[in-house]
Formats: structure tokens, sequence, C-alpha cells
């Protein structure tokens, strides 16, 4: 059993939702936040990231990010 990650899998996770204030990253309802997917690459995150961030640009409470999740699970 091996406990490493594979380096071929950088997982990226893109959310978003509504911000209580642009200034920071407080959301103002975590119920309604809006979990896009779990990307094999950050370059496929980026294009989801692109596609949801174009899709809200009329509301500007609304933010997307792109999370590493293969920082978080590297021991």
């Amino acid at each position: 059993m091996t406990t490493a990650i594979d380096s071929d899998q950088k997982l990226h996770l893109v959310f978003g939702g509504e911000l209580e204030d642009v200034s920071g990253v407080r959301f103002r309802d975590l119920k309604d936040l809006d979990v896009v997917g779990i990307f094999p690459d950050y370059a496929s995150a980026q294009t989801a990231w692109r596609a949801k961030a174009q899709a809200t640009v009329d509301s500007a409470q609304t933010r997307y990010f792109i999370v590493h999740l293969h920082r978080l699970l590297e021991p």
C-alpha cells in the first residue's frame, strides 16, 4: 500500500458563491455555495473557473475560487 499522492493527479476544486463583502472572503449563505467540481489539473480547473466567473460578471458580490486540493493531500 502506498501513501504518496500520484504526481499526475493534481486535483483542484472550483467553487464560489455570493460574498457578504467584496473586500473579504466570507460567504453570505453557505447553503448556497456553488460547487462546480473537482478537476484533474489546474488548466481544466481554470477553464471551469473562468466560465463561471464570466457567467456571473453582472453580480459584483459573486466570486469563484480554485483550491489546490493536491497540496492539502500531500503528506
